[in-house]
């Protein structure tokens, strides 16, 4: 019998292993994103309500038929020097005609996803910038924040290789222009 020689692991390599490997408690959700392992509890219901408001709009008045994933794991780049990002959006929208989420690994590619939506909770700096990055990183057209503490939502696009060159912000009660394949004024009254 021979023994096969086997490459060691890049820290890259240990740290997804590791990551995947994960067994969260129940409602807790782990992310993956610039090297950093971060888990979050469940959040609170506000938190969902927004979410709730947000999709009630998009599916009624999106130009484009769409499909709506909360917590759907999106394997995306990855930083330098870092394993691919592997992240949880509160809010993933596709196309419906794509029917993307259809047959989906946990983690699925990112292609074909339009916008993300994330509502800031009990880490709102990893929202602000760190997916901020990591989105714009993978290509995704829109990122759609609310961000409860400074109460402003904000619609970040065109996408470049670190950031979004595009932002567009409005306090809470003043309409939001989303633009194709949207186009409508997303209502955030209902956030006061």
């Amino acid at each position: 019998m021979t023994a096969m020689a086997h490459e060691p692991l890049t820290q890259e390599e240990v740290l997804l292993e590791g990551f995947l490997a994960l067994d969260t408690p129940e409602g807790f959700r782990a992310e993956l994103f610039e090297g950093e392992i971060v888990v979050t509890p469940p959040p609170d219901g506000d938190h969902e309500d927004y979410i709730g408001l947000i999709v009630t709009q998009v599916i009624r008045k999106s130009r484009t038929d769409m499909q709506f994933s909360g917590n759907k794991g999106l394997k995306l780049g990855k930083a330098e020097g870092c394993p691919k990002d592997h992240v949880i959006p509160d809010g993933t929208f596709a196309p419906a005609v794509l029917r993307l989420y259809r047959g989906a690994a946990p983690w699925m590619p990112c292609q074909g996803v339009v916008m993300v939506l994330e509502v800031t909770s009990t880490k709102p700096k990893a929202d602000r910038e760190v997916k901020r990055r990591c989105y714009a990183r993978a290509g995704i057209p829109h990122y759609l924040l609310v961000d409860r503490e400074t109460s402003e939502v904000t619609l970040l696009s065109n996408p470049g290789q670190d950031d979004y060159r595009k932002r567009s912000s409005v306090p809470f009660g003043e309409p939001l222009t989303l633009p194709e394949p949207f186009a409508f004024d997303l209502e955030t009254a209902d956030f006061l």
